[in-house]
């Protein structure tokens, strides 16, 4: 591990503490390497250097809508290659909650929940994507037939 030594302003030193402080980090150290490893995935999945990626996506909408739930089913069942596992909620007489764990290579999944929070009818759609890298191809020890997938850092 290297120590690495930064100035930063008064003020932007104090916000980092409080930031650091309502997370619940024991250290700026932590804290530090947590932001710098989200803003390098965000970077890597937007300027196409993550080849595989898991995601979280979350989207609220009105399952009265007309042929929504339908619509959202279909979507689903077309990317089931992509689709690990989807969680629904009701959260009250009208609207449902769903998050979806996807699995893939980064552009068919990125492709596929944007598509999804764009139908018409979703909202508060949100997306998280963490590239991985896999160890395929006989890196790894086990004996049996699936790929095993690792944080990219």
């Amino acid at each position: 591990m290297r120590r690495l030594t930064i100035s930063i302003d008064d003020d932007l030193a104090d916000t980092f503490d409080q930031f650091m402080q309502q997370k619940g980090y024991q250290n700026r150290s932590e804290a530090f390497r947590d932001l710098l490893r989200s803003e390098l995935d965000r970077d890597t999945v937007n300027h196409g250097g993550a080849h595989h990626c898991v995601a979280a996506l979350s989207y609220v909408y009105n399952h009265h809508e007309r042929q929504l739930a339908g619509r959202l089913a279909q979507i689903q069942h077309d990317h089931h290659d992509v689709t690990v596992s989807t969680m629904h909620a009701h959260l009250d007489h009208d609207n449902c909650i769903e998050t979806m764990i996807l699995r893939g290579h980064t552009n068919e999944v990125v492709q596929f929940a944007e598509a999804l929070i764009a139908e018409k009818g979703v909202r508060h759609g949100k997306f998280n994507v963490i590239p991985v890298e896999s160890e395929a191809n006989g890196r790894t020890h086990h004996h049996h037939h699936h790929v095993h997938l690792r944080p990219h850092r």
